[in-house]
């Protein structure tokens, strides 16, 4: 069976070796998370650390810091997920093989969470200013819940079976917000709470909502999972933890998990908003401080016990990698079932997620033609352009699976490859312009506004690409050092953004037809070519976090023709830092030489980084 609590999953940790007590205390400032960002890239334990500078609370993080370690949590019950989802895939399967499914109906069950008169989480109650203030980066705007369970319910259908549990983030304290007595709530574009908070706009009333930490880890799991709309997380934290939730409601307020460790519980008005902000965010750059709804915070409560969970997000991976990771193994069998046409999609983490997206599809609209191009690949695009959270995809890259029935998704310099080798860009780009995007990215031209580029390639090669740097390659004024990132793909360093230069469409016009630079299909304007080019985790957090596809995509021999954009040379991404973008998070050095000192010998975190 699965925890009962989230004191069970940490006692379960310590006693099989996966857990680190850190009884020397330690500052929930920056000093906390920068030692937990050491453990991840570590690969080391989950840590608990006993004695919490400023709060009577210890806090537990890197509990999901390797995939390993995530699965080994739901050891239990993952396999039984996995045949709910081979249900429904393919329902048939139970009548050919009966025995398989045996415990489904089990599983089922635990589906359906499960109202309690009495629970731990009403043991005691505290104050805002009492919990772990943890900031993680110098310039946040406060300390942050960085694992929260934000619970809410639908007001024209109050009641379990309506309810979201989302991640969104939530601010404790600083800016304009009223000291124990406000938190920010900050949810971005297409998530749950959303729905609930439009339906109490609309009926002019405030929602009730309650931030819950800790409890279950399925829980966890549960509110980062892209559900469907309408299906409770509270049913597949059931299933996931191996027990059905049990939920407690104290009289005229919200229901809560009668096993969570903190409920921040309260009230969201309909009109008002304040400053929330800054965060250092997944993309690894800082998402900046805007107007968005707040908690007036009525109780806190928390159980005997009771243990902090927390993370530390920056530029990918980092922890939350291990949620993508475990995502795919529930519900990869699923996409198929949903697209139809739509073998696999990859959020690449490198390029934090939303930025990048990898997709493999059928092309078979016209099987009998003797040369295959992106036909029924650019359906699929679409479809998966307006599909729950991939829709904030901002460059989808397609391809099709005849092209090379065993090309792996996750292999993303063979995808690179394969699609730069078939690719025509006098074609194959499609543009949405003055749309959505993620509310984390900043290289659009307003909050939650950008442009979406679909580069789909399909069919057989056209190029071989290049693999090293022919001799005679010049550069235009202003532009230095050249790099091969990887074949067919190059990095140049350009001069600094200017927004009243035009320099990127000079560079690309001063090249001849016959210039040797034309054989690569892909050239990428950075600030710093070598640090680009070295890595290709580097290439896929630099170009994609950095770049707006309709302002910043250029190309040799750039037309337009019946309002389509193409290019006749290669592509050209300016991938330059702009005035508008957000800063990206840098560590503070004395922060870090205090982490250094933890892990001296004879300091509690020796030999774990």
């Amino acid at each position: 069976m699965g925890y009962r609590s989230l004191a069970e999953c940490v006692q379960d940790l310590r006693n099989t070796g996966q857990l680190i007590v850190v009884d020397e205390e330690v500052d929930p400032h920056l000093e906390v998370a920068a030692i937990q960002r050491r453990v991840y890239q570590a690969g080391g334990p989950a840590i608990l650390f006993s004695r919490v500078k400023g709060t009577p609370f210890p806090m537990v993080g890197n509990l999901f810091g390797t995939i390993e370690r995530a699965r080994f949590l739901f050891r239990d019950t993952l396999e039984s997920v996995r045949r709910l989802v081979e249900l429904k895939v393919d329902p048939s399967v139970a009548m050919k093989r009966p025995w398989r499914y045996r415990g489904l109906p089990l599983t089922a069950l635990r589906l359906l969470p499960r109202k309690v008169r009495r629970g731990p989480i009403l043991a005691h109650q505290t104050t805002l200013s009492q919990l772990p203030a943890l900031q993680s980066w110098p310039d946040d705007g406060g300390p942050f819940v960085t694992l929260p369970l934000v619970y809410s319910e639908d007001p024209d259908r109050p009641g379990l079976a309506k309810s979201n549990l989302g991640m969104y983030r939530v601010q404790i304290a600083g800016n304009s917000y009223e000291r124990d007595r406000e938190v920010g709530l900050h949810y971005q574009i297409h998530r749950g709470i959303g729905v609930h908070h439009a339906a109490a706009i609309r009926r002019g009333e405030p929602l009730r909502v309650n931030v819950v930490v800790g409890g279950p880890p399925a829980l966890t799991v549960a509110a980062v999972m892209p559900l469907p709309e309408g299906l409770p997380e509270l049913a597949f934290a059931g299933a996931l933890g191996g027990r059905r939730v049990t939920m407690v409601a104290p009289e005229g307020r919200l229901a809560m998990p009668a096993e969570a460790d903190f409920v921040i519980s309260g009230v969201v008005d309909p009109d008002a908003r304040k400053p929330e902000g800054p965060f250092g965010d997944h993309l690894g750059y800082y998402s900046l401080a805007h107007d968005f709804p707040f908690l007036r915070v009525d109780r806190v409560y928390h159980r005997e016990g009771a243990i902090w969970p927390f993370t530390s997000v920056g530029r990918p991976p980092q922890e939350d990698t291990s949620f993508g990771e475990l995502i795919h193994d529930l519900t990869g069998p699923l996409i198929p079932t949903v697209i139809p046409g739509l073998h696999a999609v990859h959020a690449v983490d490198a390029a934090g997620v939303h930025p990048l997206l990898l997709a493999i599809a059928s092309e078979r609209y016209v099987p009998y033609a003797e040369v295959r191009r992106p036909q029924e690949i650019l359906t699929v695009a679409n479809a998966v352009l307006g599909q729950g959270q991939l829709s904030l995809a901002k460059y989808l890259l397609i391809v099709a699976r005849e092209d090379d029935p065993g090309l792996d998704i996750h292999d993303i310099g063979a995808f690179l490859g394969h699609l730069l080798e078939r690719i025509d860009w006098r074609t194959d780009l499609h543009f949405q312009t003055q749309t959505t995007m993620d509310t984390l990215d900043y290289s659009g031209h307003g909050l939650n506004q950008g442009s979406k580029v679909v580069m789909a390639a399909a069919g057989p090669k056209r190029r071989e690409l290049p693999r090293e740097l022919p001799p005679g390659l010049g550069l235009p004024e202003g532009f230095r050092d050249l790099r091969l990132v990887r074949p067919g793909i190059l990095a140049v360093a350009g001069p600094k953004f200017d927004p009243d230069a035009t320099r990127i469409e000079a560079f690309a016009d001063s090249f001849g037809p016959d210039d040797p630079i034309r054989a690569f299909p892909l050239i990428v304007v950075v600030d710093d070519a070598e640090f680009t080019a070295r890595t290709l985790n580097n290439f896929l957090w630099v170009v994609f976090t950095r770049s707006n596809p309709a302002a910043d995509v250029h190309g040799l021999g750039a037309f337009t023709r019946d309002k389509h954009w193409g290019c006749t040379g290669p592509l050209v991404i300016d991938a330059r830092i702009k005035p508008h973008h957000a800063p990206p998070l840098i560590d503070d050095p004395e922060t870090e030489r205090r982490v250094d000192r933890l892990a001296a010998p004879g300091r509690p975190l020796f030999g774990v980084y």
